[in-house]
């Protein structure tokens, strides 16, 4: 099941893309990438599809189970096209997508399927759901430098923060049921972090629907697929741990070596469990128990 691009996938691969839920995740550099989809697969995604350059490597198991399709560079407006082509095909069909060395949790995964979640969540008339993207960091960054570090992975226990979304096409009032949300290492070390990088909230979960493209803030051009809410109460909500700011923090010259460790007291354990993300209020149950 190997695709050599994305335009081949869509001739020959779309078999692929039926039913749903389908995991798209797109392989930045060689870090973790079977652990990703491990972890993607045991959630109960019909399909987890790897986006990922030609000379990187995938477990013989995972290769006869995860369609491959080559795509050398996820960076810049890649990533962005290539949700935007294969969403066009599949309308209905629910999508998530994240990058290598990124895990999703939601609410009871431990005991319940993607596919059981958001069946409740599309009941609750949801097309989308907002997912905040926690960072996760090694615990000692001299034994392991490139921040990386499954087993001995920390998180911020404090420091998260949301701010109204402005409307530039309403004099700037906020938009209804959206916010900016802040936090992590994006937070602790923003100087070295772009403004507009600096959120920590994607529109990772959504419904394939005529005419809706992805941004490159991670929001859509629907904006009712930007809300963390419906009108009438609070929806769903998951997390995206993810190593991945770590990683450009310690990879990016003009950071790495101003940075001796991102360990602070406010840091704890993962314990790679959705109970210890509600506890922390990152993600929230909504109306399902």
């Amino acid at each position: 099941m190997q695709y050599d691009s994305i335009s081949k996938f869509i001739q020959s691969g779309t078999s692929h893309l039926s039913g749903g839920p389908i995991a798209l995740i797109f392989i930045e550099d060689d870090t973790e990438i079977d652990s990703t989809l491990r972890h993607h697969l045991d959630l109960g995604f019909k399909k987890v599809i790897a986006f990922i350059p030609s000379d990187f490597v995938i477990a013989a198991d995972l290769a006869k189970v995860c369609p491959r399709v080559t795509m050398e560079s996820v960076r810049g407006d890649a990533m962005q096209n290539a949700i935007d082509v294969i969403q066009k095909t599949s309308e209905g069909v629910w999508f998530y997508y994240c990058f290598n060395a990124e895990y999703l949790f939601y609410p009871f995964c431990e005991t319940r399927t993607i596919g059981e979640m958001l069946t409740f969540h599309a009941g609750e008339r949801r097309d989308s759901m907002l997912t905040y993207v926690v960072d996760l960091y090694a615990s000692d960054l001299n034994q392991f430098p490139n921040a990386v570090a499954l087993e001995k992975a920390l998180l911020d226990r404090v420091g998260y923060y949301a701010l109204a979304r402005k409307d530039p096409n309403n004099n700037y009032h906020p938009r209804e049921r959206q916010l900016d949300f802040f936090g992590g290492l994006r937070w602790r070390f923003e100087e070295h972090i772009p403004w507009k990088k600096r959120k920590i909230d994607r529109i990772a979960v959504f419904r394939a629907k005529a005419g809706l493209q992805l941004r490159t803030d991670f929001t859509f051009n629907d904006e009712e697929y930007n809300t963390y809410a419906c009108p009438w109460h609070n929806n769903l909500t998951a997390a995206i741990c993810s190593f991945r700011t770590a990683k450009a923090l310690k990879t990016n010259p003009a950071s790495q070596s101003q940075i001796d460790q991102f360990k602070w007291r406010n840091s704890v354990p993962f314990e790679w469990h959705s109970r210890q993300l509600l506890d922390l209020g990152l993600m929230e149950p909504g109306q399902w128990f």
